[in-house]
């Protein structure tokens, strides 16, 4: 049985002329599983009865299943989604005044190993289907009551949870597309973000296959520091990652990238770092969003102080850099940013626990 769940547009259409069926059957299918939230066959009722009994021989819409849901004090709030061969990963829901996010999942546990981050100390697992990705929307729509003809309750999305997604490039590309896409949900490109630790390849890929907002995780100013909490900086160091930011920019729906910056008290968080990024994106239109750490078991990082950050956003902004600091949401169901952990069966068989001495990180 094909699942619908896992074809953008292009792939649905070509699906179902091989079922011998015109085009504009693929939009209308596509058009009430995502623009509805409608599984069931029979439920497509502008659909002839004829096809519908064929779509049910052969095909199902499967989003993945929901293992929990926890809502936060704050009101943030976290999935737990059974992906299978017990793997689950989280989608977590964050309210604002003015929109609603949603921060989604491309992979089941995350092979980039950065030091800071409590889904790369899980190891990795496998890549997410376009099923298992876009269902994370499709899901959330659901449980947020969220219906075609309402008004949108999930504004914008973030590919900022468990995993990289563009080392999980093609399944990511087709769930963007499906976001876009005005017979699905309909997203602008301004309002969805894909964040990376900074694989240049894809990069430069993304911007002339389905260029959206770009996030990138810096975290440090220099390559002698991020090769060690962002290790793929190793292979791809930030000469490089900034001159991708640069070629990005030509193509992105917004005019600056932003730079997300873990802020880890004694590592990356004193005044010369700061002047460091200063130099280091003095030709990247940016702003930063500075990002407090969030406590997990087994890690040596703590969190700067509150003033320690304020200053660090003083020099910059002082710079003429927009920087953010972002709210902690959803830590009291480890739903913050660098909290989400999931389940997943370690493929990479990482030792547990390890962990690198904060002295070897004070560069």
């Amino acid at each position: 049985m094909q699942n619908l769940l896992d074809f953008d547009a292009d792939g649905l259409t070509a699906w179902f002329a091989e079922q011998g069926e015109k085009p504009f059957r693929a939009r209308q299918v596509l058009r009430w599983m995502h623009r509805s939230g409608v599984a069931d066959f029979d439920a497509m009722t502008d659909i002839a009865k004829s096809l519908r009994e064929k779509l049910k021989a052969r095909a199902v819409v499967a989003p993945p299943t929901v293992v929990s849901d926890k809502l936060s004090d704050d009101g943030t709030r976290k999935f737990l989604i059974d992906v299978g061969n017990g793997n689950a990963v989280e989608t977590v829901f964050i309210p604002e005044d003015e929109r609603g996010t949603l921060c989604i999942s491309t992979q089941a546990g995350c092979a980039l190993d950065c030091a800071f981050c409590s889904t790369g100390k899980q190891g990795f697992n496998r890549n997410l289907t376009v099923a298992e990705i876009i269902g994370q929307l499709w899901l959330a729509n659901k449980a947020l009551g969220a219906v075609h003809g309402d008004e949108r309750v999930i504004s914008n999305v973030v590919m900022m949870g468990m995993g990289e997604p563009l080392a999980n490039y093609d399944n990511t590309i087709k769930a963007l597309r499906l976001m876009l896409d005005d017979n699905a949900y309909g997203l602008s490109r301004r309002r969805v973000t894909v964040s990376t630790s900074g694989l240049v390849p894809t990069i430069d890929r993304l911007r002339e296959d389905c260029p959206v907002a770009l996030a990138v995780s810096l975290h440090a100013p220099n390559d002698a520091l991020r090769d060690q909490l962002v290790p793929i900086n190793q292979k791809y160091p930030l000469k490089e990652l900034m001159a991708a930011c640069r070629r990005y920019l030509e193509k992105a729906p917004r005019d600056f990238i932003t730079f997300e910056y873990t802020m880890m008290a004694g590592v990356n968080d004193s005044d010369a770092h700061a002047r460091e990024l200063l130099a280091l994106v003095r030709d990247v239109p940016c702003k930063f969003n500075l990002i407090p750490f969030n406590p997990f078991p087994g890690s040596p990082f703590r969190r700067s102080p509150a003033d320690r950050v304020r200053r660090f956003g003083e020099i910059l902004l002082q710079a003429g850099i927009v920087t953010t600091t972002r709210k902690t949401r959803g830590d009291d169901i480890d739903a913050a940013c660098g909290q989400l952990a999931g389940q997943v069966k370690d493929k990479t068989r990482r030792t547990a626990g390890t962990t690198i001495p904060i002295q070897e990180l004070r560069t």
